[in-house]
């Protein structure tokens, strides 16, 4: 247990506790609370899993896109967080673990789909030239098997170590300006803290389009494992 697991801990605490408050009344003609919480399941069901699965695989794999969804924009979001200030995917166990959920989930639904045929399609694609396989097929394998969870952790990692990384440079400078130096030099603090300022709201939107491309990135793997042509 150390502070990173604590901050992911109340992440999750708080996600569930919105949750809960948002939708153990409900109310025909809901009140703000509960029309916020609905509008945020709303847009992953109809703008992630339904526009790109249909309406029948998006009811299927929708607990799994919106469990994902919340828990990589919550756990980003406490990057931004005065006094917690780092994200709980800064650390690669949570985007490790959330890139295996959504490999298994796409192995699933392609065997579910396609048995017997989902790995000879995906590794053998149709209308390639038999002698060319020897080389198509590693490049498949590495492409769809390796590759896939390997991005989707770096990708979501990567954004939020640089991003903490920026906010630390900016604040810690703002601090040295302001408490170590005197005279004239010190000014430039007041650079350092607008930048500061500037780049924790676009660290917001970064936790936002991350949140949102991991879900979407997964969704549109399952699509493809879901797809005809295996």
């Amino acid at each position: 247990m150390n502070r990173i697991m604590l901050i992911r801990m109340l992440a999750f605490l708080v996600l569930v506790l919105i949750f809960w408050l948002g939708t153990r009344k409900m109310k025909m003609v809901p009140g703000r609370f509960q029309s916020a919480v609905e509008m945020g399941l709303d847009f992953v069901r109809i703008n992630i899993a339904e526009d790109l699965l249909g309406k029948k695989d998006g009811k299927r794999f929708l607990p799994l896109i919106t469990t994902i969804f919340f828990m990589v924009l919550f756990m980003n979001l406490t990057g931004i967080i005065p006094f917690l200030n780092i994200a709980g995917t800064s650390v690669i166990g949570v985007p490790l673990v959330l890139a295996a959920a959504a490999y298994i989930a796409f192995i699933y639904a392609g065997v579910k789909k396609h048995p017997g045929a989902f790995f000879k399609n995906s590794l053998m694609p149709p209308g390639v030239p038999p002698f060319l396989y020897i080389i198509v097929t590693p490049i498949e394998f590495i492409s769809t098997f390796v590759l896939r969870p390997i991005t989707l952790t770096l990708r979501l990692l990567m954004n939020m170590v640089v991003g903490h990384l920026l906010l630390v440079l900016f604040f810690s400078a703002t601090h040295f300006f302001f408490f170590t130096l005197t005279g004239l030099p010190s000014l430039f603090g007041v650079g350092t803290l607008a930048f500061g300022i500037v780049f924790t709201f676009f660290e917001l939107l970064i936790a936002v389009l991350q949140a949102y491309i991991f879900a979407l990135l997964t969704t549109v793997y399952i699509q493809l494992a879901l797809a005809e042509e295996h």
